[in-house]
């Protein structure tokens, strides 16, 4: 349990620091009714996100599930540094291309004709196909062998991480008053500049510690067998 709570946390706070939801999400801060805005905005976000994650948990997660073995322990860890790998490979090409990247212009979208709530869900559910991070969590939590109770609080946790950024810009807008527009507009220059360096170091320090949950897990299992394996051998001396 704690190993996936590790997992679940580091993923999800890399996963968190997404231009596709966070750039929308200043520009209603600097739009009429922004509290409103932002916080229908992170509402959709989050309920797409889970409702998506749950249905592919508990659907064809659990079909495929139910065709092929249950990985055992050593997979699992196998997969976590695969896992752990693919995310210091995200982090280095983010680097290698963040001047490239820093250039491109934040998206604007239109919120003519429809709710923020609605402008969420559709960004959510156009960019769930491609949630790579996502998938790897909901396979975890398919393979753990868990409940379907804690599977789900486990996969609410992933998504309260994922909309950080945009609990922290309502709760700047709740709690800089007048200031809040200079402020979210300082965070929007800054984040246009940097957000791949960013990015790439919490992808960075995520990585290392999902290979740090594999390393240890795998180690761990040596320990148990050869302690197995003495014990035994005591047993079996007269």
């Amino acid at each position: 349990m704690f190993r996936l709570l590790g997992l679940v946390l580091s993923i999800g706070l890399a996963d968190s620091l997404n231009p596709t939801t966070i750039a929308p999400a200043l520009y209603l801060a600097a739009t009429d009714h922004p509290k409103a805005r932002v916080g229908q905005f992170t509402a959709g976000v989050f309920v797409v996100y889970f409702l998506g994650g749950a249905l592919i948990a508990f659907g064809p997660g659990e079909l495929l599930l139910a065709l092929v073995p249950k990985p055992s322990h050593t997979t699992r860890y196998v997969l976590e540094l695969i896992a752990g790998a693919a995310m210091l490979v995200a982090a280095a090409l983010l680097w290698r291309n963040r001047a490239r990247l820093s250039t491109r212009k934040a998206p604007e979208p239109s919120t003519e004709g429809r709710s923020s709530a609605i402008l969420g869900a559709t960004i959510t559910a156009v960019e769930l196909p491609t949630a790579f991070p996502y998938f790897a969590v909901i396979a975890a939590l398919v393979g753990s062998g868990l409940g379907p109770v804690h599977q789900l609080i486990l996969l609410a946790l992933f998504n309260v991480c994922f909309v950080l950024p945009l609990l922290g810009i309502l709760a700047t807008l709740w709690w800089a008053g007048d200031r809040a527009t200079e402020v979210l507009g300082r965070w929007r220059a800054f984040l246009q500049r940097h957000w791949p360096v960013l990015l790439s170091g919490v992808a960075l320090v995520a990585g290392l510690i999902v290979i740090g949950l594999g390393v240890t897990g795998l180690t761990g299992r040596a320990r148990v067998r050869h302690l197995l394996h003495h014990i035994s051998m005591i047993r079996l001396r007269p």
